[in-house]
């Protein structure tokens, strides 16, 4: 992308948690960075630790410093921002987040992991088996993984890469894997897809990208997965719950739930794929705490434990509320639930109101609104005081509340025994912040 050191490459959207993985790549690699996001978070503020130049707030021109090499933008950036209208003005080199990504992967030999659900997780345990295995890989991953130093990124000189691989706007077509991770394929990301079809089309056309020589993992408990991996043309490792190891990983690993089993396994089979040796894999599963936002502790409220989740998508909050029921089987559970988006609100509002059946109490609050990603008719018909009186009507304990709210609620509600979860993929983290 740019071998002249002296020069910088500009982010723009530098706080998104895939772009500032990338970032901190080039400034392993020696390479000045410098950045624009519209608001300030954790992430921006270890990037400026790192020694980059961030700017926050409106996109401007401005921030393009003089002596620059290339522009590397989000996907979300809409094509007239100021930032990238200049860049082009200036004859830079101009590529996506996904089209760099691509090139990297290229250059190492690269495990992707994607599918709906249970990314980051699974990206996480195949690094740290990978670690463990003395691959020594480089890792981009979209969440911050306390083994890595609570960071998106790992450096690695042993010429692997762990790359988490998202569907959205179809970024994982860019890329060309050794090894390709398939967790599940799932109704989501419908600002980009029509339905289900071309969701499973479009991943379908990733496993092509494969190496012919190469690798496919693929969960046999997903029945879109396994049709699609059976047809792809490529070797195929398969794993499931049913698998001999299973209750082995299961007494092994820290981590709730019958999806993260699945993950560990994903994890257990490129490491064995890759001479990994079964005690080194189990040590390395052993000791994986979790990620950022996913199940996290947090603290307590009147002594109850409260946890911080990244679940957005119905499958993903009724994976994570059956893990806590199973988890505190003699308490409540007590939900506060920020939806993600209009748009997924809108398409997906029946599945979501199946999604809490495992909640005792659900908290719903205000849809974080996503710029650049909705549209009007979902906000039209559908909002967050919908989704409470849709679950009330089928008899669950759901209350509608503002933000401001839920620290009286439930500071006077919870109980010692009863389990809090935050859930959302928005600012709702922050709100736990707040409260605990």
């Amino acid at each position: 992308m740019i071998n002249n050191k002296s020069q910088q490459i500009h982010f723009i959207g530098i706080g998104g948690i895939g772009v500032s993985a990338l970032a901190k790549y080039y400034i392993n690699q020696g390479v000045k960075v410098s950045g624009s996001d519209l608001s300030s978070s954790e992430i921006t503020d270890d990037l400026i630790k790192l020694g980059a130049q961030i700017f926050i707030g409106k996109h401007n021109k401005k921030n393009l410093p003089k002596n620059i090499g290339a522009v590397i933008y989000t996907a979300a950036v809409q094509k007239d921002n100021p930032e990238l209208s200049e860049a082009k003005r200036r004859k830079l080199k101009v590529k996506s987040y996904a089209q760099v990504l691509g090139e990297l992967t290229k250059k190492y030999k690269t495990i992707t992991v994607s599918g709906a659900h249970g990314k980051s997780t699974t990206t996480a345990m195949t690094a740290l088996v990978l670690e463990k295995g003395h691959c020594d890989p480089l890792v981009i991953v979209g969440t911050k993984v306390r083994e890595f130093g609570d960071s998106n990124f790992r450096p690695g000189l042993g010429g692997y890469f762990v790359l988490e691989a998202d569907e959205w706007n179809k970024s994982f077509l860019n890329y060309r894997p050794q090894i390709a991770v398939l967790t599940n394929i799932d109704e989501e990301h419908l600002d980009i897809y029509k339905n289900i079809d071309h969701i499973e089309a479009v991943f379908k056309q990733f496993l092509t990208k494969v190496s012919k020589n190469g690798l496919i993992v693929a969960n046999a408990d997903d029945k879109i997965v396994k049709k699609i991996a059976k047809e792809s043309g490529r070797q195929v490792i398969w794993y499931s719950l049913k698998d001999k190891e299973t209750n082995l990983i299961k007494k092994t690993i820290r981590v709730a739930g019958d999806h993260n089993l699945l993950n560990a396994l994903a994890a257990f089979r490129v490491g064995r794929a890759l001479g990994v040796g079964q005690a080194e894999i189990l040590q390395a599963l052993e000791g994986f705490s979790g990620t950022w936002r996913r199940f996290e502790f947090k603290g307590a409220i009147n002594k109850a434990p409260v946890f911080d989740d990244y679940a957005h998508h119905p499958s993903e909050i009724k994976a994570t509320l059956v893990a806590a029921k199973k988890r505190f089987p003699f308490g409540r559970i007590i939900s506060v639930f920020q939806p993600h988006q209009y748009r997924r609100l809108h398409s997906l509002f029946n599945d979501f109101t199946n999604a809490f059946d495992h909640s005792d109490i659900t908290c719903v609050l205000d849809v974080y609104d996503v710029a650049g990603r909705e549209d009007s008719r979902a906000k039209k018909e559908v909002n967050s005081f919908k989704l409470a009186a849709a679950l009330s009507e089928k008899g669950k304990d759901a209350r509608y509340m503002y933000q401001s709210q839920v620290s009286d609620f439930l500071k006077s509600e919870v109980k010692s025994n009863d389990a809090v979860i935050f859930m959302g993929a928005g600012d709702i983290y922050k709100l736990t912040q707040k409260i605990v």
